[in-house]
């Protein structure tokens, strides 16, 4: 039994470094003293100052925060509500309606959104990227809400309606205020999903549309520099923290009981 659980210790330490070693490297290099990533030369913050002062960068930067926060907004409203409808009402249909966005591969969901797009005469820019997050965010808040939902005790609800509370009332006051820490973790994880989003964002972007992920898909085609690697650990900083966060919040839901 031992020999099996140092063979499992063996296997999992080979895994992770094997996952995280190549982000590792990356964040070490962004400080590297040298346009090439051949070698170390030596430490340096240059990388980041040039980043700073990169008016393009910036304004992907500013474009992805802004399509982050609409889309994670909206996405949270209509996610909590579909949580609630799938706790609530036991339809076949509408798990898979809610998971299915989330349940295909990206690159199905990107091209179906761009032909919808363009059936409906919609000029693709922002807006068609913002609500194209929408649409595969509210599955991953739907899911977290609902699994907060599960664990929480629906006695408290009932008392409240034998008080006298209409539904609504009851909702607000007792089911919202239990539920918030699963509500607050979807919308972090769906701020986190977009900002970092590439599949979706590439085929329903215009032409004149940039975000974080799209630039430095155009960096990378180049060359990949250390300052590549200086708004990849930004961005990695980024994702991990929000998914910290959210981790802290809904544990239970992140984890998938």
């Amino acid at each position: 039994m031992k020999r099996r659980s140092g063979w499992l210790w063996i296997a999992a330490i080979f895994a992770y470094v094997f996952l995280y070693a190549p982000l590792l490297i990356v964040v070490v290099y962004s400080f590297n003293d040298s346009r090439l990533n051949a070698q170390w030369v030596g430490f340096t913050l240059d990388w980041y100052r040039k980043l700073f002062a990169d008016e393009e960068m910036l304004t992907a930067a500013r474009n992805s925060l802004v399509i982050g926060v609409v889309a994670s907004a909206v996405s949270t409203a209509l996610g909590t509500m579909a949580g609630y409808a799938m706790y609530r009402y036991k339809l076949r249909l509408l798990p898979v309606m809610v998971v299915a966005p989330i349940a295909i591969p990206e690159i199905l969901m990107g091209v179906s959104l761009l032909i919808f797009f363009v059936a409906i005469n919609l000029t693709l820019g922002l807006v068609s990227i913002t609500l194209a997050h929408i649409a595969f965010c509210v599955g991953f808040v739907a899911i977290v809400v609902r699994s907060r939902l599960a664990g929480m005790d629906e006695t408290l609800v009932e008392a409240a309606r034998d008080l006298g509370a209409t539904p609504w009332r009851a909702f607000r006051l007792i089911t919202l205020p239990l539920i918030m820490p699963g509500v607050i973790a979807g919308a972090l994880m769906a701020f986190t999903l977009s900002i970092d989003d590439f599949v979706v964002t590439y085929f329903t972007a215009g032409a004149d549309a940039l975000t974080l992920p799209l630039k430095i898909y155009t960096m990378v085609k180049i060359s990949v520099t250390p300052e590549v690697n200086a708004v990849s650990t930004l961005l990695m900083l980024l994702t991990l923290a929000l998914i910290v966060v959210a981790s802290r919040l809904a544990p239970g839901a992140l984890r998938g009981r």
